[in-house]
């Protein structure tokens, strides 16, 4: 796994846990096509080159933080996508892919419609979707952070404030009944029910 990243710009506390590129046997699909097209046509030259480079310059780094993906033979993009965005991970091989052992890592985001990135053939894609997943769930579950009070804590806050303010309107501050805090109707609300 190598960690010399030109084109990746991390944060100082941000470190490397996973790189790879698209497997070399993703690539057996453009020799299958481009190999015979070489000897008849010439055009299957094209076919293999572009495929190998496109693999060859393409690399995928999942960090503490999050993933980044960059592309390019001639110029070069970067997508990042940060953990605490993520929605959603996936991974798929088909039936090529699953005997040589490469498949896609797909990644969808919170208020995206769909899948965002794609780690297009990666070795053993179900350990990458994993490790990634994992690595969602921890980072999101520190973003939440321990102190924070649960949706039930609030609900019941809420909750306490609408009666209280029920009670001013109605003038006469009572406090409530056991039935009125178990859901029931306190006899005020049977009176002003008839």
């Amino acid at each position: 796994m190598s960690t010399d990243h030109d084109w990746l710009a991390l944060d100082d506390d941000e470190e490397v846990v996973w790189s790879g590129q698209p497997a070399t046997e993703s690539l057996y699909g453009a020799y299958l096509v481009g190999v015979p097209l070489i000897l008849l046509l010439g055009l299957g030259l094209v076919i293999v080159v572009s495929a190998y480079l496109r693999q060859s310059n393409t690399d995928y780094v999942i960090t503490t933080k999050g993933v980044y993906k960059k592309t390019g033979v001639f110029s070069r993009a970067v997508t990042e996508i940060e953990f605490d965005k993520i929605q959603n991970t996936s991974f798929s091989a088909g039936a090529v892919g699953r005997y040589f052992g490469y498949g896609d890592v797909m990644i969808s985001t919170a208020g995206g419609s769909g899948v965002e990135m794609t780690l297009d053939g990666v070795a053993d894609p179900q350990s990458v979707q994993k490790r990634l997943s994992r690595r969602v769930t921890a980072a999101q579950g520190e973003s939440t952070g321990e102190g924070e009070r649960s949706t039930d804590d609030v609900l019941a806050d809420i909750l306490g404030e609408l009666r209280a303010i029920r009670r001013t309107l109605d003038g006469d501050g009572h406090t409530t009944d056991e039935s009125e805090d178990a859901g029931g109707v306190d006899a005020h609300d049977e009176d002003r029910a008839r």
